[in-house]
């Protein structure tokens, strides 16, 4: 469904972008292929690895979500919106609420309006696990953006466009992840643990495009998206990276859950299950969620919730051995 059409990713020379970025060049044939994003040596970087000459439909766009007057500019003919940009890192949110605000959500907002406006097709916007419950600045400004991309259906009206939200764990190699971490301190012979409990969903970068992909190729606007995803033990994590190190307990960060949840007891209400994924439906008067349920979609039961510490799916040390 690429093939042809103008896809734009916001925050597009993060790791999700840049990945993003491949699998599309590899697997399609878009007219265009725009790369938003504000850091013009980021971009430079990005351009070294996949540059307009070799790949005449990209196009590497300065900009910022918080500037509404740029997403307009941006999303001139653009049928298809993967909303990636987001200020991620917990301990900076926490000590500047005010810049993730404008970033997370009023970007959002801004995201939203330009579709709309613009005559976008679809948009996708991603998400993390820490916006179900959240406890940080980081997971309620998602949690805000999320309800905001939902409710977007409702602005939407005769303009007909589509948002949904994916929502998803830690992410194998993304910036900030706690894989180099681990692997550059493990030459002091001590790796640092948090809680000996906590427990975290995990997925590839590989896996986690090809989930969005697969959204933005069946949403019918107003889903959150969740994977069924493995969930792995940190402990675990640091036996697989350095098994030689003792463990030493640092204790739980400001705003950091010892496990994590991506559907709560109270969203499974109104969630159906699939053999690889949940959608969490909105709850609209027109929305309709028939050709989901048609294609294999069942209510999960009665205080279902998917959280990392239950989860049927586990990653054992072997295995994150074979993912590091």
């Amino acid at each position: 469904m690429l093939n042809g059409k103008s896809i734009l990713i916001t925050g597009g020379t993060g790791s999700f972008g840049k990945k993003c970025t491949e699998i599309i060049l590899k697997r399609y044939k878009p007219d265009r292929l725009i790369i938003l994003s504000r850091d013009e040596l980021k971009q430079f970087e990005m351009s070294q690895v996949f540059s307009e000459k070799e790949h005449p439909c990209l196009r590497y766009f300065l900009g910022d979500v918080r500037d509404k007057d740029r997403l307009y500019r941006a999303f001139d003919r653009v049928d298809y919106v993967i909303h990636a940009a987001a200020l991620k890192q917990v301990p900076a949110a926490e000590r500047n609420p005010f810049e993730v605000i404008k970033t997370n959500i009023l970007g959002a907002e801004n995201i939203i309006n330009a579709a709309i406006d613009r005559g976008v097709k679809r948009v996708v916007a991603l998400s993390t696990d820490k916006a179900a419950n959240p406890i940080n600045l980081y997971g309620a400004t998602k949690l805000c953006s999320d309800k905001l991309f939902i409710a977007g259906n409702s602005y939407s009206g005769y303009h007909g466009t589509r948002f949904s939200v994916v929502r998803y764990g830690n992410v194998v190699g993304s910036r900030g992840s706690v894989i180099p971490f681990f692997k550059e301190i493990q030459k002091t012979g001590r790796i640092p643990i948090t809680h000996p409990d906590m427990t975290r969903f995990w997925i590839t970068l590989e896996q986690g495009v090809d989930f969005v992909l697969k959204c933005l190729s069946m949403t019918i606007g107003g889903e959150l998206f969740v994977p069924k995803i493995p969930s792995m033990k940190i402990v675990d994590l640091a036996r697989a990276i350095a098994p030689e190190c003792t463990h030493e307990i640092a204790g739980i960060r400001p705003g950091e859950k010892i496990h994590e949840v991506m559907i709560t007891e109270d969203d499974a209400r109104h969630t159906l299950e699939f053999d690889d994924f949940f959608i969490v439906e909105p709850e609209f008067t027109w929305w309709s969620g028939e050709s989901h349920v048609s294609n294999g979609g069942k209510p999960v039961k009665e205080g279902f919730r998917y959280a990392s510490n239950t989860n049927d799916r586990w990653f054992s040390v072997d295995d994150l051995k074979k993912l590091i």
